[in-house]
């Protein structure tokens, strides 16, 4: 994935604005508009680093004529100590754009992070870790990106990638087949149809209609099992709802083929990482 780039320069400048407003009181009034400075972005922790490119983007939209020196590159393993990158330019920059950057690539991390544990945990199998819509409101670009830097793949971007029937869907629109049936005789040829199913009896009745992808939401690893012999590569298979670091594997080993993950977005921990002058 590809972040756009006035997509990253909008969302910049709308942190800045919301962050300086009109005007650093410390450092306006403390910083000569001439001197120069230094800092080091340095790892506090060990994990995925991301976003990297967007944290140097802040200063330069700052200051356009900065100098950076990069040392380590988005999807490296940090640890602990570890040197990231050298920025130089006005120390007002510096100062101005530092919580703005960090803000953007711990969180950033944070997410590659979480993903690469989760996808670390499934190897061997040949399930594969997504993402979902559970994103913070317009950040979804580099929380999906930053997916599938930790080695993730990423499931619709939006409601208009997919026609993806939920339980809701299925009860307001008259069950399985009435509503497979309805959107069929609509939908273009290049949407596909992902319909959750809630136990066995609703994965048949979703084969019987030839859906593209089936989730299998909230079902027990036997269930879950039951259902990819059902299955039998008729469908694509993904596990949903509840699954955590410690039911992952297991999940995994039942032979689904993608196991969709909301924690990897909205519940992680940012990674830490700090902006260190150099004296």
């Amino acid at each position: 994935m590809m972040l756009n780039k006035f997509y990253i320069d909008k969302l910049i400048e709308t942190a800045l604005l919301e962050d300086i407003n009109y005007l650093d009181a410390a450092t306006d009034w403390l910083i000569d508009e001439e001197q120069e400075g230094s800092a080091q972005f340095i790892a506090k922790a060990d994990g995925v680093l991301c976003g990297l490119e967007v944290a140097l983007r802040v200063f330069e939209l700052i200051q356009p004529d900065f100098k950076a020196e990069v040392f380590k590159k988005d999807g490296d393993r940090l640890q602990k100590g570890d040197i990231i990158a050298k920025i130089s330019g006005k120390t007002k920059t510096l100062l101005k754009g530092e919580r703005t950057a960090l803000n953007l690539i711990q969180h950033m991390s944070g997410v590659a992070t979480a993903t690469n544990e989760a996808v670390r945990l499934v190897e061997g199998t040949s399930a594969s870790i997504a993402d979902t819509r559970k994103t913070l409101p317009g950040l979804r670009p580099i929380e999906k990106y930053a997916v599938t830097v930790g080695g993730g793949k990423n499931h619709r971007y939006n409601l208009s990638d997919c026609a993806m029937l939920k339980d809701n869907h299925v009860d307001a629109g008259g069950g399985i087949t009435n509503a497979v049936t309805k959107l069929r005789k609509k939908l273009g040829h290049t949407v596909k149809i992902e319909l959750e199913v809630r136990n066995l009896d609703e994965l048949r009745e979703a084969l019987s209609v030839d859906v593209d992808i089936i989730m299998l939401d909230n079902m027990s690893c036997e269930d879950m099992k039951k259902a990819v012999e059902i299955t039998n590569g008729k469908a694509k298979l993904e596990a949903s709802g509840g699954i955590t670091a410690e039911t992952l594997r297991a999940v995994a080993e039942t032979g689904v083929d993608i196991i969709s993950m909301g924690a990897v977005t909205h519940s992680v921990k940012a990674f830490d990482i700090s902006l260190k002058i150099i004296k």
